[in-house]
């Protein structure tokens, strides 16, 4: 499946609508915007009322509460940071960062995305990070979607956070962006540690793009609890 805005007046158009029937935030969740958002400035608050919004919807559905969040905004060009990871304990932000999309996606912008095998896409939605490993682009971290038929082939299609020598800041100064990947958030070699290791071993990462489609249908942005809980039955936390 895949999801393209052809139409910007209608994607506009859909953001307005869905932000006044969005998931009525907690008080906890509204303190936790406005303390992010005061450490991460450059990161839209509405981007970060959703991440944070469907991260809340997820753990009210019965998964494990995270310790860190990343935020990708992919409305953002690829030539400038638009990946924020953030400690939720302590409540500041870690990193902000380059972050590649999928070749297929777009130009310096990306505007298409797809949970299909071999798309070469980038995928939209809520995520649950996994193992580290060490592959073909060395320290890399696994991951899931728990967006069914949004991203919740990542695993399939190899998705994952790994080092790219084309996330380097000298390519935005040769030709505007940074290079792509196959599908993966690739980040700049000199992060990757940081970047893994702030994220392992169940973490939540979120990816933004004005889609109306997607963000018509998420179970997570609109939270709907029963949907969600089913959804993540095989991730739930154990009952003591």
């Amino acid at each position: 499946m895949s999801f393209s805005l052809g139409r910007l007046m209608l994607a506009a158009g859909a953001c307005c609508v869905l932000s006044t029937h969005a998931l009525a935030a907690s008080p906890r969740a509204s303190a936790l915007v406005d303390t992010l958002a005061f450490q991460a400035p450059k990161l839209d608050r509405t981007v970060l009322a959703k991440a944070v919004g469907a991260m809340e919807c997820a753990t009210a559905g019965g998964i494990q509460p995270a310790e860190r969040l990343a935020v990708i905004d992919f409305s953002l060009p690829s030539s400038e940071p638009r990946l924020w990871i953030f400690d939720l304990r302590e409540r500041r932000l870690i990193l902000e960062e380059l972050v590649a999309h999928g070749q297929n996606s777009g130009d310096n912008y990306a505007t298409s995305f797809s949970n299909t095998l071999g798309s070469y896409q980038s995928s939209l939605g809520l995520f649950r990070t996994q193992e580290s490993y060490f592959g073909r682009h060395g320290y890399s971290l696994r991951m899931d979607g728990l967006e069914p038929g949004i991203n919740d082939r990542a695993r399939d299609r190899a998705i994952v956070i790994h080092a790219a020598d084309y996330v380097d800041p000298s390519w935005i100064e040769r030709q505007g962006r940074i290079g792509r990947s196959q599908g993966c958030p690739a980040v700049r070699p000199e992060v990757v540690q940081q970047v893994v290791d702030s994220l392992k071993d169940g973490q939540f990462m979120f990816s933004y793009y004005p889609d109306p489609d997607w963000l018509a249908s998420s179970a997570y942005l609109d939270c709907k609890p029963e949907r969600v809980a089913a959804i993540l039955a095989p991730w739930r936390r154990p009952e003591s």
